[in-house]
Order: structure tokens, then C-alpha cells, then sequence
């Protein structure tokens, strides 16, 4: 399995004993047809560990692989195949890599993301939606707990990255080119994005974070070939003197003490 090392910047990829393997593995991998990562492989992500397309491997986030050719009688037997510098970002490394079709797709801090080669540590592509680093001075703080990403999310050719100023941006994932890209939260506010997106039907849900200020948390849906928001699912309630989004949230309301609408309320997802 791929890792990220969380102490620095590197991106490693071990392979079991010596070149042999590599190449052997190298060679399999060419004869298989090319993984479509659509809703049906999304579905059936768990039943195919040689290849980790969403956060979690499954839509249960079982995170477990099933695959046999390193147990612990030749776990000793493994050495390093390459490393590939992916820059240190600054913060720690939190990202989980996907894997398909003989490719790393990896983010890295400030929302970078590469494709590299599998077999040899070449880079593909690199990412930058150039964050604006200001947003985490002292003086602009909007970011609670450090410069971190938790992943990306594949579908449908596309790339889907989660922007730590929250904009969510579909980039192809051959050429590693913007697609399209839409802001999720209020610029205005301490609002960030540090988590992975999942995609679900064809809707890339994303949720946001900064309950530790004054937000209101609630997840969203985006159509992922337009980007356009499908819909926005609020978990708690705002101010009760304006119409609420949903029934559960005129319940909710009730159980708050005094004006906490005005601090945001918290439940960030």
C-alpha cells in the first residue's frame, strides 16, 4: 500500500522483494483493463483491494484490504522502490492517496495535488489552486487547527479536490487541468475545507469545518460535471426569526438557550 509519511513532505511506495516483484507487478497491472471509476466500481470498491479509488477504500470507510501477497512470513522481505519528493507544504501530512489504473493521486497541504507514476515515482501532474496562505497569519486566522488535507475524491475521470479556502474544484485526471471549480462557503466567515470529499450518484458531497468560530455547519452536494450545488443540508438551526431550511430545524431550535444563532451554533461537518 501506498503512504503518506506524516514527519515530512516525502511520498513512498514499497514494494516486496526487490526489482522482481516490481516488475512482475508492473506487467499485471498493463494486462488489466482500465478501471472507469463510476457509480457501479464506487459501489463495488471493497471487492477490488488492488486498487483504492475513494477515502476509506468503501463507502463503509472500512479502510481494511484483503490482499494476501505481504503477510508475515515475507513482511521482512520488503524494500524500498522509490521515493517522489511532493513538497513538505509546511503543517502535517494527513491526506490518504488513491490508487487506480497504475496512478497515486495524492493532496498534499494547501490543497496540492499530484499524479504520479505507480511503478516508477514519476510525477504526471501537479495541482496548485494557489490558496491564499494569508488565511492562516494570526492577524486572518480562519483556519482552527493547522494547513492539513484528509484527501481527494475520483469519479468519472475527474480529480475532485477540496480547496482549503473552500472552493471545490473538478480537475481531469489525465491532463491534471481545471474543469470546473465553485466556491462552498462564505468568504466572509472562518469558514474552511480541510476534508475529503466523497462522491455519491453522480453528487460530490462535501462538508466544512470552523465550529471552533462562529459558523453554522451544514453538507453539500454539487453536480460533479457542472459543479452546479444540487442541494445543502443545514445541522443546525440560524436565526428563528427567518424561515428554517428544514422541519428538523424548527425542532432544534427550540432546545437553544438565548441568541446562539449569532455565534454561528457550530455542528461544522
Amino acid at each position: 500500500m501506498p503512504r503518506a509519511d506524516h514527519r515530512s513532505g516525502w511520498f513512498a511506495f514499497s514494494a516486496g522483494v526487490g526489482a522482481l516483484i516490481v516488475t512482475t507487478w508492473g506487467a499485471m497491472a498493463q494486462q488489466q483493463p482500465l478501471t472507469r471509476v463510476d457509480d457501479s466500481a464506487l459501489k463495488n470498491a471493497s471487492k477490488t483491494p488492488d486498487r483504492w479509488i475513494t477515502y476509506g477504500l468503501d463507502y463503509a470507510e472500512t479502510r481494511y484490504s484483503t490482499l494476501k501477497q505481504i503477510d508475515s512470513s515475507n513482511v521482512s522481505r520488503l524494500g524500498l522502490a522509490w521515493i517522489a519528493e511532493i513538497g513538505s507544504g509546511g503543517g502535517g501530512q494527513e491526506a490518504t492517496p488513491l490508487v487506480v489504473n497504475g496512478v497515486i493521486y495524492a493532496i498534499t497541504n494547501w490543497s496540492i495535488v499530484y499524479a504520479i507514476d505507480a511503478r516508477t515515482g514519476k510525477e504526471l501532474w501537479k495541482f496548485d489552486p494557489k490558496v491564499d496562505r494569508a488565511i492562516n497569519l494570526e492577524a486572518t486566522a480562519r483556519i482552527c487547527c493547522g494547513v492539513v488535507q484528509r484527501g481527494i475524491a475520483l469519479y468519472q475521470g475527474k480529480v475532485y479536490v477540496p480547496a482549503l479556502d473552500g472552493r471545490l474544484i473538478a480537475v481531469d485526471a489525465v491532463s491534471g487541468k481545471q474543469v470546473w471549480e465553485t466556491q462552498t462557503i462564505p468568504t466572509h466567515l472562518p469558514y474552511s475545507v480541510t476534508m475529503a470529499p466523497r462522491v455519491v450518484k453522480g453528487k460530490v458531497i462535501i462538508g466544512n469545518s470552523g465550529a471552533e468560530y462562529a459558523v453554522r455547519g451544514y453538507v453539500s452536494a454539487y453536480d460533479a460535471e457542472t459543479g452546479k450545488m444540487a442541494w445543502r443540508f443545514y445541522t443546525v438551526p440560524g436565526d428563528p426569526k427567518k424561515p428554517f431550511e428544514h422541519p428538523d430545524l424548527a425542532a432544534a431550535a427550540k432546545t437553544r438557550i438565548g441568541e446562539s444563532w449569532t455565534m454561528g451554533a457550530g455542528g461544522t461537518v
